[in-house]
């Protein structure tokens, strides 16, 4: 098939915006396409810091169709007749020769055919009547042409993230100022131009040229198709494959290190960004002046990365090496010696500032920058990082007990784990926030206990991060997540399906890995209610009596019941119990992500939420071995058939009630159901309450065969309706039974 080849050359396009830019592109192209039923073949993507390309096959044209399109009856309103011609490409004179050919049908009842504007038009006999139909037959389309008429519109309406306007008067807006557009298929320009009335679109239209390297092949040169396009730009200087570029980086930068006997310190995101920085990667190594090797690894790991993209080593036992890493965009005649040099010094330039703030800071006390927080606004209804402090420690005091953490070091760590905030240094790279304040912490005697959940607060921070193991950093770590939920939630400023901007999902899934990976046994309702009655809003201290009652509304009206046990006011036990349900439907996600049976979750969570995450999870184990064996999924195809029954009788004189009169036992498969049922219900019991998961679907197995039998041997609606109606109260037993373990009626089949 021909080759559509499309390359848009402009100038620097960000690095962070030209994966999805290609994306987009083919996509963009894809549903243009898909509306004159075609569909790109071997698809190609390639992008780079002045170009966006993309190379596909496609037919030479579309094949012809003919369509036969349905109309209103002839004698309809004339505004309905005025629709279907438009629709056909006719006029409304058409109108008056319709009306002529339903007369003569309605006369004759002969189905009625004419031609007009090349539209074949026909009265065919119905039912009810006559109705009108056009014979459409719509000749091939070149796909140049088509190209040519969906291109121009596709470029104008091209979802940059943020675009600019540049000279002139055109309306036409890019990323960056758009230089040229080539645009060849089969070996033809595609001959279209952004021009639109009075717009001239920056006088850009589609040619047989680009541009090579900027600086080592400038000039325009004329391409036939992708083969030649790629090896003209290869010999030009462009590597136009983003993952060879990347490898190029990667690779040169880990033999210069070798050489050197350290090793790159590996950042994926910084290497994607380097390779859209640079057409022709040259790997070069630069060394960082001894006088700064004394700063922490991560202030200059994050100075080079953030201000000037450089790349940090480290020795083999995992210490900072005086030596950094950059792609340079040239192959330079001395080597690169001048280049580096450069950089060396503007390096020099970044670390004396670096160092500067690190000297500032460290001559006051951590604890000294807290008062500074006070000012700071943390959310307008959430009030500031001050307050935000005062209740991480109210709350670290309440978690600490229950972790096995030290009460005084957890809400020491607390109290200062926010302080680094107001900082000079974090100001400067917010990236370290927590790491700074642990190098401070120490430096000025703070235990290292305290030192180090003031660094491990944040984590995890992606799905890739550890989670903090030690009591009192678990402490902290769940106080400032649990806090973050609580009190996002309390302002109803919860997630939505198109956005997260205070990261509560995060916060929530790093709830849950600190407690799974950790195994810690903590009633997590118990926790967000305390959490809420952190808040001045909460305790009637401010003028927001509406604080935290819209999660707990819409739990409540959900019918939703606080336990008669707790010791909570109903609002705010309903507003835990909300507060779990999010974090349940994130625990869902996690368990899908790893493969998991996620219904037997849900089936699980439908016995009644556990707020103990380990105990949650240990009965979901449970039953999902219990399921995948014979006697699990035998008992959950008759429970099923058991509630089905009970469903469609409940509605005629129900509900029926789980109870059983031993005198209207008349079938023996009855009366072994029901003792198997009073055997059971004890056994279960039991072994909920002991959390012996295993022993509780021990109990539930010897079910099987009494259920079995019950099914095939009892008529469940029998003429007798005291036996009926004691049958049901038989199966609604069941029903009970099987609800105190599992909701299966969400086990997916």
């Amino acid at each position: 098939m021909p080759e559509l080849l499309l390359e848009l050359f402009s100038e620097e396009i960000p690095a962070r915006m030209q994966a999805k830019a290609a994306e987009d592109l083919a996509r963009l192209l894809g549903d243009a396409l898909k509306g004159a039923g075609l569909a790109a073949q071997d698809v190609r993507s390639f992008y780079g810091p002045r170009r966006l390309a993309l190379v596909a096959t496609l037919p030479a044209a579309t094949a012809p169709v003919a369509e036969e399109v349905a109309g209103p009856a002839p004698d309809a309103p004339e505004r309905a007749l005025v629709g279907f011609l438009g629709k056909v490409g006719l006029g409304e004179a058409e109108i008056a020769t319709i009306r002529q050919h339903a007369e003569a049908f309605a006369a004759s009842g002969e189905p009625q055919a004419w031609t007009a504007g090349g539209v074949g038009l026909a009265i065919r006999k119905e039912k009810k009547g006559g109705k009108l139909l056009a014979s459409l037959n719509k000749p091939a389309i070149s796909i140049a042409d088509l190209l040519a008429q969906h291109l121009p519109e596709l470029l104008r309406r091209f979802p940059w993230p943020k675009s600019m306007r540049w000279g002139g008067t055109s309306q036409f807006v890019w990323v960056r100022p758009l230089k040229r557009i080539l645009c060849l298929f089969d070996g033809q320009v595609v001959p279209f131009s952004l021009a639109q009335g009075e717009d001239d679109g920056h006088g850009l239209a589609s040619s047989n040229q680009t541009e090579g390297h900027r600086l080592m092949s400038p000039g325009v040169f004329a391409v036939r198709d992708f083969a030649d396009y790629a090896a003209q730009l290869a010999a030009r200087h462009v590597v136009i494959d983003p993952t060879e570029r990347t490898k190029l980086v990667r690779d040169g930068i880990a033999a210069l290190a070798a050489a050197e006997g350290v090793e790159i310190v590996p950042d994926q995101g910084l290497l994607a960004e380097v390779g859209g920085l640079v057409e022709w990667p040259v790997p070069l190594l630069g060394r960082i002046d001894d006088a700064f090797m004394d700063l922490p690894a991560e202030l200059m790991r994050t100075t080079m990365r953030v201000n000037q993209r450089y790349f940090a080593l480290r020795k083999p036992d995992g210490s900072a090496a005086p030596f950094f890493a950059l792609a340079a965009n040239i192959a330079a005649t001395d080597g690169g010696t001048a280049i580096i040099a450069g950089n060396e010094r503007v390096l020099r330039a970044r670390l004396s500032d670096a160092r500067f703030f690190w000297d500032q800071d460290r001559k006051q006390a951590l604890e000294s920058f807290l008062p500074k927080l006070s000012s700071v606004v943390f959310h307008a209804k959430l009030g500031t990082q001050g307050q935000r402090v005062q209740r991480l420690e109210k709350l670290a005091r309440f978690l600490a007990p229950k972790l096995g953490a030290d009460v005084a070091l957890a809400t020491r760590a607390a109290g200062l784990a926010k302080a680094d905030l107001a900082t000079g240094l974090v100001g400067e790279f917010p990236e370290l926030q927590g790491i700074i304040g642990r190098y401070y912490a120490l430096h000025h005697g703070e235990a290292p206990q305290v030192a180090e959940a003031i660094a491990a607060h944040y984590r995890p921070a992606g799905p890739g991060d550890s989670v903090p193991n030690e009591p009192v950093a678990i402490t902290v770590a769940l106080a400032d997540k649990i806090d973050q939920l609580a009190g996002f939630f309390a302002a109803d400023e919860r997630p939505t399906g198109s956005g997260d901007p205070y990261a509560l999902r995060r916060a929530a899934l790093g709830i849950i890995r600190i407690i799974r990976e950790n195994g810690l046994r903590l009633d997590l309702a118990e926790v967000f209610a305390e959490a809420f009655f952190g808040f001045p809003q909460a305790v009637g201290s401010t003028a927001e009596p509406e604080f935290g009652m819209a999660v707990a509304s819409e739990k409540l009206n959900s019918g939703w019941q606080p336990e008669p046990k707790s010791d909570y006011p109903p609002m705010v036990a309903a507003f835990a119990a909300g507060l779990m349900d999010f974090l349940a439907e994130r625990l869902r996600v996690q368990l899908r992500a790893e493969g998991q049976r996620h219904d037997v979750l849900a089936a699980t969570l439908g016995a009644g939420t556990d707020a103990d995450l380990v105990r949650l999870l240990a009965r979901t184990d449970a039953l999902r071995q219990f399921l995948e064996g014979e006697d699990g999924a035998n008992l959950l195809t008759a429970s099923r058939r058991g509630a089905n029954i009970l469903r469609i009788e409940d509605k005629k004189d129900g509900p029926h009630q789980p109870a059983t009169d031993t005198a209207l036992l008349a079938a023996d498969e009855e009366k072994a159901l029901a003792a198997a049922l009073d055997a059971a219900a004890p056994a279960v019991d039991a072994a909920l309450a002991a959390e012996d998961y295993s022993a509780a679907m021990a109990a539930m197995a010897k079910l099987r065969h009494p259920v079995d039998a019950f099914f095939e041997q009892v008529v469940v609606n029998d003429p007798d309706a005291a036996l009926r109606r004691n049958r049901l109260g038989l199966l609604a037993r069941l029903r009970a039974l099987t609800d105190r373990v599992a909701d299966l009626a969400k086990i997916e089949s």
